[in-house]
């Protein structure tokens, strides 16, 4: 009875000092790892809503840029890191659903080594064109590719990237062929369909804005699956394609093992700065979707996501050593 006792006391003790470590959570600056370098559209994205982050929390977050081999350095970093909740990571679909599926060998396995936190943002690309294509709707271009087959010119920020993968998909559902045309980065890739060099791509619609507004680039849809809040009067693909849809995301994770208690405080932190009006408006300048989820729908999401990625990269024959 009296080892009952004393046991009983112990897992009591032990209660309370979880809780107490959960309420004095974070007691020091939070690192924040960003998988990209600094200036990229992630790095920016973070930063901002880092900011955000720090009220929510009521501690400091310092950015932690780790860019590098498509994302993989700054990821197996934070796999790496001590679960204790004085590290998160930015994740997205590069780093967590294209990489692994591109690359024989990438140091973390996307579901094992980290637990999910929340959903922040989605993000879509833009099937944009050449003036010089006679093209002035998704339902006309996927006409005339099917005229033409194999000569439509269409760049990409290299192969794997998402403007490839949509690209790829793309010509799967809508049963075209076009021509992959990949580029080293997507400023050459923008700077090749401006120029006429390629006749599409399928870019980000925050770098597309710009040349929509101009005329520089006629802009026939977005892959989402419906029209975007800020951009209501471009049709979303799906309208023609039905079914189409690929986007990018980005999440905050911890690494594996993370106490459940100060997953839960982030959590709500998380959902406090997604909140923001300044950071809603950043993500609605940029053509974003602000998303937020528990932890159990983002482990669920992205399980979805790298099946996906994988069975289209598999399909597709990308491969990259």
């Amino acid at each position: 009875m009296k080892r009952l006792i004393i046991g009983g006391c112990m897992a009591a003790a032990c209660c309370w000092v979880q809780v107490v470590a959960a309420q004095a959570y974070p007691s020091k600056p939070v690192r924040f790892i960003v998988p990209w370098s600094a200036g990229s559209g992630t790095d920016l994205m973070a930063r901002a809503f880092a900011q955000e982050l720090s009220g929510a929390l009521g501690q400091q977050i310092v950015v932690d840029n780790r860019g590098g081999a498509g994302a993989i350095i700054g990821t197996e970093a934070a796999a790496r890191s001590a679960p204790d909740g004085y590290t998160i990571y930015i994740g997205g679909s590069v780093s967590m659903a294209i990489s692994p599926a591109l690359y024989a060998k990438v140091g973390y396995d996307p579901v094992k080594d980290f637990a999910p936190v929340s959903l922040v943002s989605r993000f879509f690309n833009a099937l944009s064109v050449h003036p010089s294509v006679p093209a002035r709707s998704v339902k006309e271009f996927v006409a005339l590719a099917r005229a033409r087959p194999g000569e439509l010119l269409m760049g990409s920020a290299g192969n794997g990237s998402t403007s490839h993968l949509s690209g790829e998909l793309f010509k799967q559902m809508a049963k075209v062929n076009l021509l992959h045309v990949p580029y080293k980065s997507g400023g050459q890739l923008v700077v090749g369909v401006l120029s006429g060099e390629s006749h599409l791509s399928f870019s980000p619609v925050s770098t597309s804005l710009t040349h929509m507004k101009t005329g520089k680039l006629r802009t026939l849809g977005v892959s989402s699956t419906k029209r975007l809040a800020a951009l209501p009067d471009l049709p979303a693909i799906a309208e023609t394609v039905p079914g189409y849809e690929f986007g990018g995301w980005q999440a905050i994770f911890a690494p594996a093992g993370a106490p459940q208690d100060i997953v839960a405080r982030l959590h709500g932190a998380i959902l406090k700065a997604s909140s923001a009006q300044g950071f809603k408006d950043y993500l609605y300048r940029e053509g974003s979707d602000l998303v937020g989820s528990t932890p159990t729908e983002l482990a669920t999401f992205l399980q979805a996501d790298v099946k996906k990625n994988g069975d289209l990269i598999r399909s597709a024959g990308i491969k990259l050593q």
